[in-house]
């Protein structure tokens, strides 16, 4: 463990002074750092410092830690608390960035971008570069290069023409001229009259410079007042035509500050309407009741098998078209409810050689279960889902469409952003609705794009979908998280904000932090999921066992149907209109469907007597005798088909239609004509002229047909694509600061000085066998430990510092300090031993 009053040299000695809940607190921060696991925590900082992960931290940080390391990137280095404090805050001070600051700069720390003492921050190599001014990426401060940046490749007599145009002396090289330069511009009083004396053109030039772009052009004979400025070194050539504004220029044209705006603080969610929570939760259940049904119908649909898959994957616009139509809603509303329904595992392709999309096996478990537990499953799955409906019709990369169910839909922040919104809707009273604008613009301060500012990013894009699809779903009622909303993210009402701490190095208060929303583990979700579903339980309508017939031939569904009613009334009626009140009409040919799937008319006239809250009408009556007693009249077999009828004078009927022509009838017996067309055709033919055939089988029975469910084979729901590496749990957390910590003390521990060679740092020893016995034998004598080289069966080698206890039949016992436990270890994979150095 490194001396804690002797400040770190490198991140690693930086790391090596932290306890374990700080580097826990890094690698849950940053887990792409344990993916695999560093041997020790020299190998821990230079993965902390590589390119990807930085960026990757960097992406992560909200708008004031990104603005604090922005600040660093262009503070000498190292810098101390009061210059950065200084570059944020300028001459005029703002006690806000000074009481946020040390929150920002923990973050910083935390996640291993900073290092150092308060009088020696050093920000990680890698993140300055890609955060200081470049020509080839500008910095988001707007500053350009320093004036020892800027004068490098100046001669040293145009450096001294500089100075002596000043006011300055001469000196006798480039250096102290360039450090006397950097001491007059970073002086205010000197500068400010230095400026004082430009002519008004020139400051005009300075101020269009001065927030960035910091470079500009000119002529090869600049005008005068250009020429002064080029003269004072105020602006300087960096290549033909082409000059920049020095950064301690433009810092003191800016008041000493790094940023134009600085925010300290996340903006606030505004509450853009109030309603009252009952209103709330009965607005966000009735369309939870709304969800679940068109969820069923869609599945409905396709119940005897779906649409076809293109052949590249998803469904084609056509089909998205004609089940938008089905389901009487827009084109990207149907496209919602698919992904959703196949995101909960409830639809897939059934993998055949024509292969369609259909029902999975767990539909039929879904419709089982209590509408309250439904619910829950499909908000569960468009909670973690990472595919995005919203993209449906957009491009790829390669220019091709995205279509519904196709690939290319996957957007791994999807979840993270739903959470986020639907917290930041949590931390509002209850009943309060946010204005768009306030939850975006809170979304980019927490995730800040880096480059140019585009009001489409994809994080705004899943926002506003997340609050749109949250209202489909009835997560929210007229714009504000329900009660069983709340409950499902495991939300409780805010908590009252901690007392804020004071000091450079102490916490920002409750309040002022930041929250970003984290998923909830399996068993907590679960449990959320199940107080959801008790909220919303009572909520929802009770289903209906009873309809209401009307005279014009129509019955009226005043609410949802039980399930046995509404599967028997929608083969016997035809749904006319939907809303809160369902409308279903009965027809010849509705009447004839039931009947061919085996009802019998006084089976008919039961359920209408035992389900009708009115009378059965008698035009409804008459309707099911009537195409009941033609119903089966005529028998349609295979010959290629016949028809069959006793009545022989039906049978003349039919011959002498002239629309018969296309069945190629001919007639066989008194009773019998045989068809050209196969008996599914016949059956159509006949029907279209008004008959009420019925098919028989080949001994003679009447078919009943019946719709067949076609299901998938069983599916899993899709894994949504993760979001870089998995955050780790406590127990991987502790096991791989475990080992972290003894690769570090068998890297770092003192060797005994001998006159063999000694291995270099990070090298296995390496020691003959018989070296290696008779050291080992030696330790068990004396107690003392040793630093071996180690090869597992796997071939990986590792170092271990190890207490040897007994040696015998070609195994060593120790204590493995690495490992913290008694070990055995075979000798012959033993690389080498090296004696410790007493401490």
């Amino acid at each position: 463990m490194s001396n804690p009053a002797v400040p770190p040299r490198s991140l690693a000695e930086a790391l090596r002074a932290r306890d374990d809940v700080s580097l826990a607190a890094l690698l849950r921060a940053r887990p792409d750092l344990i993916t695999p696991v560093p041997t020790d925590l020299t190998q821990l900082a230079t993965r902390a410092g590589t390119r990807a992960s930085v960026v990757r931290a960097l992406e992560r940080l909200d708008r004031f830690a990104l603005q604090t390391a922005e600040a660093l990137a262009v503070a000498a280095d190292p810098a101390p608390y009061g210059e950065l404090l200084a570059l944020l805050t300028g001459d005029d001070g703002d006690p806000a960035v000074s009481a946020a600051l040390p929150r920002a700069l923990g973050t910083l720390r935390e996640q291993a971008l900073v290092w150092g003492d308060d009088e020696r921050l050093r920000l990680v190599r890698t993140a300055r570069e890609l955060l200081a001014p470049a020509p080839q990426h500008p910095s988001p401060t707007g500053l350009g290069p320093t004036v020892q940046e800027a004068t490098a490749g100046m001669s040293p007599g145009r450096i001294q023409d500089i100075v002596t145009a000043t006011g300055l002396g001469s000196t006798h090289d480039s250096v102290s001229a360039v450090a006397s330069l950097t001491a007059l511009f970073t002086d205010r009083g000197r500068m400010s009259a230095l400026l004082a004396g430009l002519p008004e053109e020139s400051r005009e030039v300075l101020s269009r410079l001065v927030w960035g772009p910091p470079y500009g052009q000119v002529t090869a004979e600049p005008a005068a007042h250009l020429r002064r400025l080029l003269d004072l070194g105020l602006l300087v050539p960096t290549a033909p035509g082409t000059v920049v504004l020095p950064r301690e220029v433009a810092l003191h044209l800016r008041g000493g500050r790094a940023h134009r705006e600085v925010e300290p603080l996340p903006p606030a969610v505004e509450p853009a309407a109030t309603h009252r929570p009952q209103v709330v939760d009965a607005t966000a259940a009735g369309q939870a009741y709304t969800a679940l049904a068109t969820v069923e119908e869609l599945l409905k649909d396709w119940d005897e098998g779906g649409p076809a898959v293109l052949r590249a994957g998803g469904l084609s616009v056509r089909d998205l078209k004609r089940t938008a139509v089905a389901l009487d809603v827009a084109e990207p509303v149907a496209a919602f409810w698919v992904e959703l329904a196949y995101a909960a595992g409830l639809l897939a392709s059934d993998g055949e050689a024509d292969e369609r999309y259909a029902a999975t096996p767990a539909h039929d478990e879904w419709l089982e279960q209590p509408p309250a537990e439904r619910w829950t499953r499909l908000a569960e799955a468009w909670l973690t889902a990472t595919r995005v409906s919203g993209l449906v019709g957009g491009r790829d990369a390669k220019d091709r469409t995205l279509s519904t169910l196709g690939p290319g839909l996957d957007r791994s922040a999807a979840p993270e952003v739903r959470h986020r919104v639907l917290t930041l809707l949590a931390g509002l009273p209850e009943g309060a609705s946010p204005s768009r604008e306030s939850v975006l613009a809170r979304l980019r301060w927490e995730r800040p794009l880096r480059g140019p500012q585009r009001e489409d990013d994809l994080r705004s894009r899943l926002a506003e979908w997340t609050v749109t699809e949250a209202e489909l779903l009835g997560v929210t009622g007229r714009g504000a998280l329900s009660g069983h909303g709340r409950a499902l993210l495991g939300a409780s009402a805010p908590r009252t904000p901690d007392k804020a701490p004071e000091g450079p190095g102490d916490k920002l208060p409750v309040h002022h932090r930041p929250t970003v929303a984290e998923p909830l583990s399996p068993a907590e979700q679960a449990t959320a999921s199940a107080a959801a579903a008790r909220l919303l339980a009572p909520l929802l309508p009770e289903p209906l066992d009873h309809v209401l017939l009307q005279a014009d031939l129509t019955a009226v569904a005043p609410g949802p149907l039980q399930r046995s009613l509404a599967e028997v009334l929608d083969v016997l009626a035809d749904v006319e209109s939907k809303g809160g009140a369902t409308v279903y009409r009965f027809t010849p040919g509705s009447v004839r469907r039931a009947l061919d799937a085996g009802q019998s008319a006084s089976d008919l006239h039961a359920f209408l007597a035992a389900h009708a809250r009115t009378p059965v009408p008698q035009p409804l009556t008459y309707l099911i005798d009537d195409v009941a007693r033609r119903h089966g009249h005529l028998r349609v077999g295979a010959a290629s088909a016949y028809v069959r009828c006793d009545d022989d004078a039906l049978l003349n009927e039919i011959l002498a239609d002239k629309r018969a022509a296309g069945l190629r009838l001919r007639r066989l017996a008194p009773t019998v004509l045989a068809a050209q067309a196969d008996p599914a055709s016949l059956l159509d033919g006949l029907r279209a002229m008004g008959f009420a055939p019925a098919a028989e089988s080949a001994e003679g029975d009447v078919l009943i047909t019946r719709a067949h469910a076609h299901r998938t084979p069983p599916r899993t729901a899709p894994e949504p694509v993760p979001d870089g590496p998995p955050v780790p749990d406590a127990t991987l957390l502790s096991a791989a600061i475990r080992a972290i910590r003894a690769g570090d003390l068998a890297a770092t521990t003192p060797r005994r000085q001998t006159d063999q060679p000694q291995p270099a740092s990070g090298e296995l020893p390496r020691t003959s066998s018989a070296e290696t016995l008779a050291t080992m034998q030696a330790a068990v004598l004396t107690g003392e430990a040793l630093w071996i080289g180690y090869v597992n069966a796997e071939g990986s080698a590792s170092q271990r510092v190890i207490a040897p206890i007994r040696v015998e039949g070609g195994f060593v016992t120790a204590y493995d300090h690495t490992a913290d436990e008694v070990r055995t270890y075979p000798l012959h994979r033993v690389t080498g031993v090296a004696e410790l150095a007493e401490e």
